[in-house]
């Protein structure tokens, strides 16, 4: 692979994709840059408060984006049955990395949860890390549901159940419904029985009832998003600062980096609600303007996996977009008070490098899918001149021989007479 193609701005192969795969980059590669320009303002104050550094979280942020877009690079130019081969063992090796965090003394608390691992100097978090893999391997699975036996489904299934029950004891309920959703909404997708989707829901459902009847700060969490003002200056604090945010923006917004919610009023005001920021720079429109956007990228995604030639394809297509578009509508949903409190960032905007590599990863993988669909072949420039040169050989071939058979012809005319 030449080294151009690790840089996503000096990759000249993309005039060769098809029309979905290259709106659907660029439209990352937009989303990426709106979500730099957002966490810039929403970091800022609160940078140079804490670290002495405005720009300290956002530096961080693009070493992160630059590791990422390598990634990115590398998947769309990979074909996607090498990189759903080796999801299973990525899958292993992320659960492994995700009961590691919960052993005394080995995962790094924040926050009162246990959802990192230090490694080199680098934190890792694996709940995050796995998202992109648990799609990939969720799509080989259940897109070839009716081939399997009876021992590797169970497998699988356990394997699926050890993920989520070990993310849930970090704890990490959001995270952990995150996963569970994805991976049942691709079993839907894959045209399961309803009557074990059911009971797989019913199941999820009681599992996450009783983690929160027994963490009182998760019960605390449901019941302050009902009614946040109930406790505005306690458990409901964080909800009450992010609408105060989102109204303040009235229909136009104050204006980029103009918010005040973010001076120390919001907390984690440039990760999970970094919405809230957006919404009170740039208003009601501004907000309608980013629904239209995860509209259409929604919409072109839902295109790749219709146009998809193989299942397991459509079900990467259709599990990445989930990845993407409903994790953001789920942490809006958070930020406007819509859905309970919970630690889900958004993909791309949100800081945080393990969540920018999974999101970029999730976006790759929509994008080789789309490369890999059944649409009509844009031939490039180059192409089309080996074309013309092949058919203009081919035509002073068939020229050469029709001369060599009137020559034949006439002599053997001559000859007779």
């Amino acid at each position: 692979m030449k080294l151009s193609l690790l840089i996503p701005f000096l990759d000249n192969s993309v005039e060769d994709w098809a029309i979905t795969a290259r709106l659907l980059r660029w439209l990352t590669f937009l989303w990426l840059f709106i979500g730099l320009v957002i966490l810039f303002s929403a970091s800022y104050s609160i940078a140079d408060a804490d670290r002495g550094d405005g720009l300290y979280y956002f530096k961080r942020q693009i070493a992160w984006v630059l590791v990422g877009l390598v990634v990115f690079n590398l998947v769309v130019h990979s074909p996607l049955r090498y990189i759903v081969a080796i999801a299973d063992w990525v899958v292993l090796l992320l659960l492994l990395l995700i009961l590691a965090t919960i052993i005394p003394g080995v995962g790094t608390t924040i926050n009162g949860a246990t959802r990192w691992l230090v490694i080199g100097g680098i934190p890792i978090q694996p709940s995050e890390l796995i998202k992109p893999f648990l799609v990939l391997q969720s799509a080989r699975v259940f897109g070839k549901w009716e081939q399997l036996n009876l021992r590797v489904r169970l497998t699988w299934l356990c394997i699926f159940a050890f993920v989520l029950l070990g993310i849930l004891l970090q704890p990490n309920l959001s995270t952990t419904a995150f996963c569970g959703m994805t991976i049942w909404l691709i079993a839907l997708a894959a045209g399961l029985p309803y009557l074990q989707l059911g009971g797989t829901a019913l199941g999820g459902f009681l599992l996450a009832v009783l983690s929160i009847s027994l963490r009182e700060y998760q019960q605390k969490r449901v019941t302050m998003f009902l009614n946040p003002w109930a406790d505005p200056l306690g458990d409901g604090y964080q909800l009450v600062q992010s609408l105060l945010a989102i109204g303040s923006g009235g229909m136009w917004g104050t204006g980029f980096g103009l918010s005040q919610q973010k001076l120390f009023y919001l907390p984690i005001q440039y990760t999970d609600f970094i919405f809230a920021v957006y919404a009170e720079e740039f208003g009601f429109i501004g907000c309608l303007v980013l629904f239209g956007f995860l509209f259409v990228y929604g919409t072109l995604a839902l295109i790749v996996a219709q146009r998809a030639q193989r299942v397991v394809h459509r079900l990467v297509a259709i599990g990445a977009m989930i990845l993407m578009v409903g994790q953001s509508l789920m942490n809006i949903g958070v930020a406007t008070g819509a859905l309970p409190t919970t630690g889900l960032p958004f993909p791309l905007f949100s800081y945080g490098g393990n969540s920018m590599i999974a999101s970029l990863l999730a976006a790759g993988l929509l994008i080789r899918v789309a490369r890999e669909s059944n649409e009509a072949k844009v031939v490039s420039l180059a192409e089309r001149r080996r074309s013309q040169k092949v058919e203009g050989t081919e035509v002073q071939r068939s020229s050469r021989e029709r001369g060599k058979i009137v020559s034949l012809n006439r002599s053997n005319f001559k000859s007779k007479s």
